[in-house]
């Protein structure tokens, strides 16, 4: 099919075939036609539909000449886009539409705004804060148990009538190995 008949089947001028040619969003064939299958699927998924014609107000106009050609998308925005659309439980397989890149933006910016209200509302707490909140409690826990030994030791040996520091030695020893078993568990604040 030629250009010009492509052009009048999408209902678009030949100088829009023309232009997503050159730009790689539709293939020609070698000898310069266009095969209209490949060309509305590559049209569609290249596609902005928000600029399709009859739905939104025509951009103004840019003193900018279009680029050349489409620049190459990052693989890791490629990979965060499909990462975003499975955890939403959408599809994100092949290559990547602007349709779902849209989508997934959408989805993005719709969490970004939930944090936001959240953290307004107080509801969210600043990570390295409760870390240092974590930590100051456990060492004043620790250092509580530290210093207990010896402020019962002698409580203690009075009621079994045993010697102050042995007592106070024995519930040191045992504070101590207690002490290391909680120091093995981890507290992961992600």
């Amino acid at each position: 099919m030629s250009i010009r008949a492509y052009a009048r089947s999408r209902g678009v001028s030949h100088v829009a075939i023309l232009k997503a040619s050159k730009a790689g969003r539709i293939p020609l064939e070698p000898d310069g036609s266009i095969d209209p299958a490949k060309a509305d699927a590559a049209w569609d998924r290249s596609t902005d539909p928000s600029k399709a014609k009859g739905t939104a107000k025509p951009a103004p106009k840019s003193t900018k000449s279009p680029p050349e050609t489409m620049k190459p998308v990052a693989e890791a925005a490629v990979g965060s886009v499909r990462e975003t659309l499975k955890e939403q439980g959408l599809p994100a397989s092949g290559s990547v539409t602007f349709v779902q890149a849209r989508t997934a933006h959408e989805i993005a910016k719709a969490h970004l705004a939930r944090l936001r209200l959240q953290r307004m509302k107080g509801e969210l707490v600043d990570r390295s804060q409760a870390i240092a909140t974590v930590f100051a409690l456990a060492r004043r826990e620790r250092d509580g148990w530290v210093q207990w030994p010896a402020r019962a030791a002698a409580l203690i040996a009075a009621e079994l009538q045993i010697d102050p520091h042995r007592c106070e030695q024995v519930l040191e020893s045992h504070v101590r190995r207690h002490l290391e078993e909680l120091s093995e568990i981890g507290v992961d604040l992600r």
